[in-house]
């Protein structure tokens, strides 16, 4: 009888090896989940399912772990058109048959009018493969997490500043803190040595001087009638005494109410159009439109934000306040609304935020070229120290930052309306941005209401503003913008006024001192790195408009040819706005000019034609220029202050440099000269050096032009190629090198993660307070590296009291180099996010200071930054800065730093393995500019590299370093920037198992499909021997009978074929 065929037993082996490496290649948090949740399972199959929607407007918080990973969490889906939102819910549903998400039906006043995004609910167990679905549709635009903002009020004597308190971060987005009560102290962060901090005093006469410009417009008749003013807070209460005009009260919170339970929103619109005579407002006819966003906790979603500026669009606003903001300019689709309401011509105010005195601490959305961003003065015009500074960190590090703040008003004291009667003061930009508002409120109502809407709009507005604003002595522009509002001036410049094109600031002139800080502290001189001035192009001829031709220089006089200057600016100007960025440099014979250059720049900028026109509309801007040069400063007066490897918030958690700040975890200032360095800067200018800023990698500047390279406080990685220039650089031609490092210690790291409940997602650092894995790597040819130490202590240094806060230890130094050390407590050995001793906890000598020369050049090392940061400075080390510096650019030797007794006649060595590592858990190169990206010199370095790889390298490639993540056995570390081969299959392999969870066990990744595999191979294996010994019992029976195995005849008529 003829035998059933057999199904190849190699053929079912091999299937173990296919589902082990299905098990691999799945998605490994996903795979992760269901392994740990089973509970979750049921969510994850694709089969055909109705999505039902449900009603919800925020995600709560998580009462244990396990529903923490298996909860939803709230998700924006923007899409490319308007639709009705039952529409884009049937579009989904027919499109993504999957389980694992909801479609959540939004009830508030936005469901009558056709909507853009939708929020839906994502099983965390499914949701980068859900979000991947998402994303594949046509009509998808993006999907984004439901972003919560939170504004907490100041108690007194209270150090809950912002987000963060006690070290911890507050439920919700990252936000500015609202404005100060009469009676309550606030505390802040410092610029020295001192904590300001002190009660209001009471100005009785604070009114009249506030509102005595508005009485000139009030008897004008002038009152701000038939203006629509949405204020975006906490709500007003129903037939408040103080509003005589309040339209409508809507509500886009989850709370079932329309009243100002919190009273921030009541004195917001008393400031704008409050009729009682105690506390008048501004504009007393103006229709206010109440947009209740915050609740009673004064929480809101971006998702409440995106419904009511909808909302705002869809009834036709004129003027909009929004006295709240923060960091994350990166939440796009809060960032993209904002454009989109302004290009619907609604006029934003915003509060640039009570960050001050730090510089580069703008809130979002004051920060967008298209809103007019208000700081405060107090009745004195000083700057109120709470007033948030300049400049936008959007463009940093390539480029530079906008002038922001626009313009400053009165935000000190200032009467306003109480939640049901009376009126009380309030400080802070939350209240200067309504003093704006109810001014815009004024200026809009001088127009017939006919006629508005084609000659204002958010930049002719902001052009009459900032033209007719009062400068004022002593603030720079950069805390000031334009100066303090004039309401009279600005009144005279709308009445006359026809569209146009203008530039913001509309001068830069290195003679006007302290206002043109920081460019009248240092003069041009040739063969530096190009000055960047960033200015604002505002277009009131349309929303839409376009340059026409390249900017053009005009010198007033012959030596204006020795400066050099080119152009990046908008290719569309949109909405109403854009850049225009002067990168400037003095020629090389102009090396010896000493004196003034002046001139102008012209670019002509065009609009479609208005409605009715049929020419387009044109206007040629001009920005004057006076700016003053000096021969070329020696090479020991030069530094350079690296900017391109810093890294900041957002967009990843960068932690603070000091873990005794506990008011602020992230490091969100910029790390620039001119922002948090500011105090550095100036000190450098005082001394006598010219400090330039390198934007670009570390191969694009010219080492033979500079004494020193200033490396301080710096996050990101190096291209191979920087780190052996860096050594040519040092050994041959004599270039210094000062390194001021910070705190870097995994297992702090670790400790500073939390989660965070409106987001539902784990925060972890990225890096140290300093990347000291990466430092090393750049010293080790000098036979230099950090260890991962937190150092906390004083010390006496030439007889100088120091502080040494959050810094790290020197593991690595070599012999005839000089290194200083002193008794610290080691913070690392407690909790790492607390300033606890823990019992048995002693001080040991550590060294953190070590000064070297190699070849023609010089290093200098030192473990701590933070009295550097102007952002929590306890004491500044600038003397120690200053005798590193003489060292480093002019070989002078302080006696004592460079005393017999701290010569090392030994090296100071670990092996590499003792060193600190990289995080695991972290894709480095979502934060990087350089792990897997190219090297390329951009428009901050010199005209002659731009676009290079840099001096002395070959042409353009493409760098292909990847970052190399591997798990061990600890779940801890990783290979260095030094290994090149970034793109291997390793790399690409081992990416797929990136996990936010850094205590995520080893054996969860590898288990089961080790198992699989292994069985599979213990069965082949074991077919392989049973095949083997079934051929030679029949090849010995066969033999026996004189015949040829069967198989073996049919081989070898296979090979005659």
């Amino acid at each position: 009888m003829p035998r059933n065929p057999q199904k190849s037993f190699l053929t079912l082996s091999l299937i173990p090896f296919l589902l082990a490496y299905t098990l691999i290649s799945f998605d490994s948090s996903l795979f992760l989940q269901l392994l740990k949740y089973p509970q979750c399972q049921t969510l994850t199959m694709p089969e055909s399912v109705e999505s039902e929607p449900f009603i919800s407007s925020s995600s709560d918080d998580c009462q244990h772990h396990m529903k923490k990973q298996c909860d939803s969490r709230n998700y924006i889906v923007r899409f490319y058109h308007y639709k009705e939102a039952e529409d884009h819910w049937n579009y989904l549903q027919d499109n993504l048959k999957l389980k694992g998400w909801q479609w959540i039906e939004r009830k508030n006043p936005a469901v009558r009018f056709p909507t853009d995004f939708g929020l839906v609910a994502i099983d965390e167990s499914v949701k980068q493969f859900l979000l991947e679905k998402f994303m594949e549709l046509n009509l998808v635009k993006d999907v984004s997490l439901d972003l919560s903002y939170q504004r907490i009020v100041l108690e007194e004597k209270s150090e809950k500043i912002g987000a963060f308190a006690n070290g911890k971060k507050r439920p919700g987005k990252i936000f500015t803190a609202m404005s100060f009560s009469e009676g309550q102290s606030y505390a802040e962060a410092n610029t020295s040595k001192l904590k300001i901090s002190w009660n209001r005093h009471i100005l009785m006469q604070a009114s009249p001087l506030i509102f005595v410009f508005s009485h000139a417009l009030w008897s004008k008749g002038i009152t701000g009638a038939k203006v629509k003013m949405a204020i975006f807070d906490t709500g007003i209460r129903a037939g408040h005494l103080h509003f005589r005009n309040i339209k409508e009260r809507t509500n886009w919170t989850n709370e079932d109410t329309l009243n100002d339970n919190v009273g921030h929103g009541t004195f917001v619109a008393g400031v704008i159009a409050g009729q009682d005579e105690e506390c008048l407002g501004f504009a007393p006819d103006t229709e206010i439109y109440v947009f209740r966003v915050f609740t009673d906790e004064q929480v809101s979603y971006t998702s409440w934000f995106l419904d009511a500026f909808n909302y705002a669009i869809a009834t036709n606003m004129d003027v909009l306040n929004l006295s709240i903001g923060g960091p994350d300019y990166l939440d796009l689709p809060f960032v993209e609304k904002v454009w989109e309401l302004t290009a619907n011509n609604i006029i934003m105010v915003s509060a640039v935020g009570n960050d001050g005195p730090l510089y580069g601490t703008l809130n979002n959305p004051a920060d967008q070229s298209d809103v007019i961003g208000v700081g405060a003065i107090d009745y004195s015009d000083h700057v109120a120290s709470f007033s948030s500074r300049g400049m936008s960190t959007w463009e940093i590090p390539h480029g530079y930052g906008r002038v922001k703040p626009d313009l400053v008003a009165y935000g000190y004291e200032i009467m306003g309306s109480k939640i049901s009667t009376g009126c009380k003061r309030l400080s802070g930009t939350s209240v200067s941005s309504p003093v704006v508002a109810g001014i815009v409120c004024l200026l809009v109502s001088i127009v017939p209401e006919n006629k508005r809407k084609g000659i204002l709009n958010p930049a002719s507005i902001k052009q009459a503003l900032v033209e007719g604003a009062t400068k004022l002595s002593g603030p720079n522009l950069y805390e000031q913008g334009a100066g303090r509002v004039n309401l009279l001036e600005s009144y005279e410049i709308l009445k006359s006024y026809k569209p146009r094109a203008s530039i913001f600031p509309s001068v830069l002139d290195y003679t006007d001192c302290p206002y043109s800080w920081p460019f009248c502290r240092q003069p041009l001189y040739a063969g530096a790195m190009p000055v960047i001035f960033n200015a604002t192009i505002l277009n009131g001829m349309g929303v839409i408009g376009y340059v026409e031709g390249p900017p053009t220089w005009h010198p007033s006089n012959h030596e204006g040819n020795l400066l050099s200057i080119r152009f990046t600016y908008s290719g569309v100007i949109w909405p109403w706005s854009g850049y225009l960025a002067l990168h400037m440099q003095i020629k090389e014979e102009g090396a010896q000019f000493s004196g003034e250059i002046e001139g102008n720049i012209t670019v002509k900028i065009y609009s479609p034609p208005a409605v009715g026109e049929k020419s387009r509309r044109s206007n040629t801007c001009v920005l004057h220029l006076k700016l003053q040069v000096i021969p070329t400063p020696p090479r020991s007066l030069r530094i350079l202050w690296d900017q391109f490897h810093s890294i900041k918030y957002p967009p990843g958690y960068i932690p603070i440099d000091s873990f005794d700040v506990r008011n602020n975890l992230l490091d969100w200032h910029g790390d620039h000269l001119h922002t948090n360095f500011h105090s550095l800067f100036d000190m450098l200018r005082d001394a006598g050096y010219y400090i330039e800023t390198l934007g670009s990698p570390l191969t694009c500047f010219d080492a033979n032009q500079y004494g020193t390279l200033l490396l301080v406080d710096l996050e990101d990685e190096y291209f191979p190629e920087e780190i052996k220039k860096l050594r040519d650089d040092v050994t041959n031609s004599g270039l210094g090198v000062a390194v001021f490092a910070d705190w870097y210690n995994v297992d702090a790291m670790v400790k500073m993660r939390y989660f965070d409940g409106n987001t539902h997602s784990w925060w972890t650092p990225v890096t140290g307070g300093a990347n000291i894995p990466a430092l090393n790597d750049l010293l080790a040819t000098f036979g230099i590296a950090f260890g991962d130490k937190i150092l906390n202590g004083d010390f006496v240094l030439s007889s100088k009291q120091n502080l040494y806060a959050s810094g790290t230890d020197i593991l690595k130094f070599p012999r005839g180099g000089y290194l200083h050390s002193f008794p610290f407590l080691d913070r690392s050995q407690s909790t790492a996010t607390q300033n606890v001793i823990l019992p048995g906890m002693s001080k040991i000598d550590s060294p953190i200071l070590g000064l070297l020369e190699v070849g023609g050049g010089r290093i200098a090392v030192y473990g701590d930054s933070n009295c550097l940061d102007s952002s929590h400075m306890v004491a500044d080390c600038y003397w120690l800065l200053k005798k590193i510096l003489d060292f480093t650019s002019r070989n002078e030797k302080d006696p004592v730093l460079f005393s017999h007794s701290v010569r090392q006649n030994t090296p100071l060595y670990v092996d590499n393995n003792k060193l600190p590592s990289r995080r695991t858990d972290v894709n480095f190169s979502m934060y990087s500019s350089v792990v897997g990206k190219e090297l390329i010199c951009e428009r901050d370095s010199r005209f002659e590299v731009w676009g290079t790889k840099g001096y002395n390298l070959p042409a353009r490639e493409k760098n292909r370093r990847l970052p190399a993540y591997l798990f061990n056995d600890l779940g801890m570390l990783i290979s260095n920037s030094a290994q090149k081969n970034g793109d291997s299959f390793e790399n690409k392999y081992w990416s797929s198992f990136y996990n936010d969870d850094i205590d995520m066990p080893l054996a969860s990744h590898w288990f089961v499909p080790a198992i699989v595999a292994i069985i599979g191979l213990m069965l082949l294996f074991w077919r392989m021997q049973q095949r083997g010994r079934r051929r030679r019992r029949s090849s010995s029976g066969a033999m026996e009978k004189g015949q040829m195995p069967k198989g073996q005849r049919q081989g070898r008529l296979v090979r005659r074929q």
